[in-house]
C-alpha cells in the first residue's frame, strides 16, 4: 500500500514539475514529513532525489524545442554552490520547527509569486551582476537548507524583469533545478543513511514518468490557471504546515 501511496505522491509531484516548471519540493518536503513520517532532515534530503528526477525528465522537451538558457542556468548554479553546501551543512543544527516554519515561509512566498501580474512580452534583455549574485546565492541557500530547486525564484524574476517568454523560463527555471538539487543531494551526503530509500526512489521514478508527460502537455493550458492552482496549493499547504508546527 506505501508504494502504491508514494506511486500517487510522485504522479502528483511530477505533474506539478512538468506543468509549471518548478514547485516539486514544496510538495514533497511535506508529503514525505506527514504522510509517510519522514524527519525534516530525511524529508529535505530524499525530496533532491525526487525533484531532481522530476526535472530531468521534464527538461528534456524543453531541451528539444529550445526554451533553455543554459548559460544562465549555469552561472546561477555555480555562484549558488556556497549557500548550497552551506545550507546543507547547517540542516542538522536547526531545530525541526524552524525549518518548518522556514519552508512554510517559501511557500507562501511561492505563492504569492505565481500570482504577480503577466507584463507584456518586450524583447529579452541580460541580467545585471548584481541581481544574478543575489538571485544566486538565494536559491543556493534554500536548495541546502530545504531541498527546494529554486525553480519559483527564477520564473518571476526571468519574466517579470527580463523579459523572457513564460516558456522559456519554465524550461530555464528546470534546468536550474535540475542541477541545483544534484548539487544538494550530493551536498547532504552525510545524511543518506539516515534515509529509507524505497519510498523516494519509488516516488523520483513515478514523477521522472509524469513530468515529461506533464511537459509535454503544458502548451495545451492556459499559464495564468496553472498558476492560480499551484499558488491555491502551497497556499494551503504552508498553513497546514504551520498549523501542525505550531499547535
Amino acid at each position: 500500500m506505501e508504494i502504491l501511496i508514494a506511486a500517487l505522491c510522485g504522479a502528483m509531484i511530477g505533474s506539478i514539475i512538468g506543468l509549471v516548471g518548478a514547485g516539486g519540493s514544496m510538495i514533497a518536503v511535506p508529503m514525505l514529513i506527514y504522510i509517510f513520517d519522514f524527519t525534516p532532515v530525511q524529508a529535505t534530503t530524499a525530496s533532491l532525489l525526487i525533484v531532481f528526477a522530476g526535472a530531468t525528465s521534464g527538461l528534456t522537451s524543453k531541451i528539444k524545442s529550445r526554451d533553455v538558457l543554459v548559460r544562465d542556468g549555469l552561472v546561477i548554479w555555480f555562484i549558488g554552490l556556497g549557500t548550497n553546501f552551506a545550507g546543507a551543512y547547517l540542516l542538522p543544527r536547526l531545530s525541526e520547527a524552524f525549518i518548518l516554519t522556514g519552508f512554510s515561509l517559501v511557500l507562501i512566498s511561492a505563492g504569492v509569486s505565481m500570482l504577480l501580474k503577466q507584463v507584456p512580452q518586450r524583447p529579452e534583455r541580460r541580467m545585471s551582476v548584481i541581481a544574478l549574485v543575489a538571485l544566486s546565492l538565494l536559491i543556493g541557500a534554500m536548495t541546502g537548507l530545504f531541498g527546494i530547486g529554486g525553480g519559483f525564484v527564477a520564473i518571476p524574476v526571468l519574466i517579470l524583469f527580463y523579459n523572457v517568454s513564460p516558456s522559456k523560463a519554465a524550461g530555464t527555471s528546470l534546468f536550474i533545478i535540475m542541477i541545483n538539487t544534484l548539487t544538494g543531494f550530493f551536498a547532504h551526503a552525510r545524511h543518506w543513511g539516515k534515509v529509507p530509500w524505497s519510498l523516494p526512489i519509488t516516488i523520483a521514478v513515478s514523477a521522472l514518468l509524469i513530468s515529461r508527460l506533464a511537459a509535454q502537455q503544458s502548451r495545451r493550458f492556459k499559464t495564468v490557471t496553472l498558476k492560480r492552482w499551484f499558488a491555491g496549493t502551497v497556499f494551503a499547504i504552508a498553513f497546514l504546515t504551520l498549523l501542525e508546527t505550531w499547535t
